[in-house]
């Protein structure tokens, strides 16, 4: 996610300033934990609309998607910021689709395609995954209330998938 919107962002300003822009964003993402990424947010919004407002904005309106991460383990973090799997998928589609070139109609397509997808499934279920689920056994299993280490508070904003909310 992070590249794809940077290279969104940067189209909101000159390219003259375009390598200052994307090392203040990347610094976003180079924090140790969820409350100093929120600051650095803040401080580049910050200084970036002092010049940009519109880039500012644009930045500004992306916060909740950009944040998201946050509320995961920061073990798993670069996982989440990374798109590599889906691309190497996609790769792979378009690997199989071309030693075939021509199909004779869109069955034939959906057939290659689902196979290639139901082979990723399998390795999936087999265990060899991007991001395995020992890194999130800690936080609870879904549909349970996620429990925090002793002094962590639980981290304001959408639910992760599996959550439930706390009543008040």
């Amino acid at each position: 996610m992070q590249t794809h919107y940077l290279r969104n962002l940067l189209t909101k300003v000159p390219k003259s300033a375009r390598p200052w822009i994307a090392t203040l964003v990347r610094t976003i993402f180079d924090q140790p934990d969820a409350d100093a990424v929120r600051a650095q947010f803040d401080r580049v919004v910050t200084a970036i609309e002092a010049k940009f407002p519109t880039a500012a904005a644009h930045l500004d309106a992306a916060r909740d998607d950009l944040l998201a991460f946050t509320g995961f383990p920061r073990e798993i973090w670069r996982q989440i910021w990374s798109n590599n799997p889906q691309e190497r998928l996609n790769k792979e589609i378009r690997r199989r689709t071309d030693v075939v070139g021509i199909f004779p109609n869109r069955p034939a397509i959906i057939r290659l395609v689902g196979a290639v997808l139901a082979e990723q499934t399998d390795e999936w279920t087999e265990g060899r995954r991007y991001m395995g689920l020992e890194l999130l056994t800690p936080y609870g299993p879904p549909g349970r209330h996620r429990t925090y280490p002793p002094g962590e508070a639980a981290p304001k904003g959408p639910l992760m998938l599996g959550e439930v909310p706390r009543s008040a």
